[in-house]
């Protein structure tokens, strides 16, 4: 038990000359986490976020090592909006990513669009989703995802926790609902961080030179206490950053050499 009182482990920052190498890095790093999750339980979870994202995971179609079937996909954030809407996190990665491999519909978990009026109700539901894979199996005090992946906006938020804002502050619920989102949509569902905190693996991804400037905050500058510098997983949970060299151009925090 000594482990869980370990403080967390610093960031893996790991920078690539190009944003197709960053992809390709990427796609070993999450073959190898499935692989481990598999063997272990049998299945592998993952959340992910919207924006960039999903297109920066494409050197995963068509990639024969990845077990489709043993993917159990939910949403880090959703935007409380429906399903083929163009703000929705699920319709995007159904566009760049799952309309493309063969994942069964069913391991997709996407928000009950018919609670879209009650904020309170959809975010709930999405909890009891949420506890339906998770608790049975790990009973855990929270969720335990093999592989949470993120980005980050320029004001530093992340999910839909934004710089500031009370749900920053939210200890007990895994999914809470925000109807003031400084970015539109304003009306979002997200993941917490005691969430993000427990995951085993917490990848953020970031590319282009316009994310220079936030990145060297978060990273090199933490106590300013902007949301994605606040993901800090337990033991043994472990944060990644995988970012292409314009996007780390002004970050001091040391690379790492990459390997698996």
């Amino acid at each position: 038990m000594a482990s869980l009182h370990q403080p967390p482990s610093p960031p893996i920052l790991y920078s690539f000359e190009s944003a197709n190498e960053l992809s390709e890095k990427l796609a070993a790093f999450i073959v190898k986490a499935q692989k481990e999750a598999v063997d272990k339980k049998g299945r592998f979870t993952v959340a992910l976020s919207g924006g960039s994202l999903p297109k920066q995971l494409n050197k995963l179609i068509d990639n024969p090592a990845v077990k489709w079937d043993k993917w159990q996909v939910f949403f880090a954030d959703e935007r409380c909006v429906p399903l083929d809407h163009e703000d929705s996190n699920y319709n995007l990665c159904q566009k760049e990513l799952f309309s493309k491999v063969s994942i069964p519909k069913q391991n997709i978990h996407h928000i009950d669009v018919s609670l879209l009026d009650d904020l309170e109700e959809l975010a709930d539901a999405y909890e009891k989703a949420l506890i339906s894979e998770f608790a049975q199996k790990d009973s855990a005090r929270f969720p335990v995802f093999d592989l949470i992946l993120l980005g980050i906006g320029p004001d530093g938020h992340t999910c839909s926790l934004f710089p500031e804002h009370p749900l920053l502050t939210e200890e007990d619920r895994w999914v809470a609902y925000i109807e003031d989102s400084p970015k539109p949509p304003p009306k979002r569902i997200t993941l917490t961080f005691p969430v993000l905190n427990h995951a085993l693996r917490v990848v953020f991804v970031a590319a282009g030179e316009g994310k220079a400037d936030v990145l060297s905050t978060i990273i090199d500058n933490p106590q300013a206490g902007l949301p994605a510098s606040r993901v800090t997983p337990s033991h043994p949970g472990q944060v990644y950053w995988y970012v292409d060299n314009a996007a780390s151009a002004k970050v001091t925090y040391h690379k790492s050499e990459f390997k698996l």
